[in-house]
Formats: structure tokens, sequence, C-alpha cells
């Protein structure tokens, strides 16, 4: 099964399976310090934000307007890895990927 290699939101590093075909929320929520995703994956609250590293953030799809939106009014918001995970498909190309959660807000 895939990878996604995580650092916590208490800094703490973690190895997860990712889970093909489903969000990458799905993976993170049920980690300890991982996101919270209180609206269940709507893009409407941005508590799954989270920061990934390249080569990853570069092969992902482009971020919708709802999901920039929301990205835009965070403190911790970071043009080139902030994405929500709610937002973001786990595929087999991503095995192996880094991310790091951002700080609640």
């Amino acid at each position: 099964m895939p990878i996604i290699n995580v650092i916590d939101s208490e800094g703490e590093e973690h190895t997860v399976e990712g889970q093909v075909g489903l969000s990458l929320m799905e993976s993170l929520r049920d980690l300890d310090n991982g996101v919270l995703a209180l609206c269940g994956g709507m893009c409407s609250c941005a508590t799954c934000h989270c920061y990934i590293e390249e080569p990853w953030a570069s092969t992902l799809e482009e971020r919708q307007d709802d999901e920039l939106e929301l990205l835009e009014d965070l403190e911790s918001f970071r043009d080139d890895q902030s994405r929500l995970s709610c937002q973001v498909e786990f595929t087999e190309d991503l095995d192996g990927m880094r991310l790091e959660i951002a700080p609640d807000e």
C-alpha cells in the first residue's frame, strides 16, 4: 500500500497508509495531532490545511477558487505548498509524499 510521510501539528513524523482514490484528508484525520476536518471534506472550514512538499506539490491539480479563497484567508498560507487535504485525491503517483499539518487557526 502507498505511504504518506507526515509531520503532525506537534512536529512528530509519522508514516501513514494512503487510501488510493480518496482524499488525503481521509488518511490524515485519524492520525494523532492530524487534521481536524470539521466540515468532513466539504471545502468549507480549512481545518484540513497542510503543506505539501516538492516534488509532489507541483504534480497536483491546481487549486479551485473555493479552496484558494479559504487558504488565502489564513495567516499560515504558503502559496507554493498550502492545500486543503480534502481537495487532494490520493493516487499511486503520490506514494512516498511528504507533507506537514499546518498550525490551527
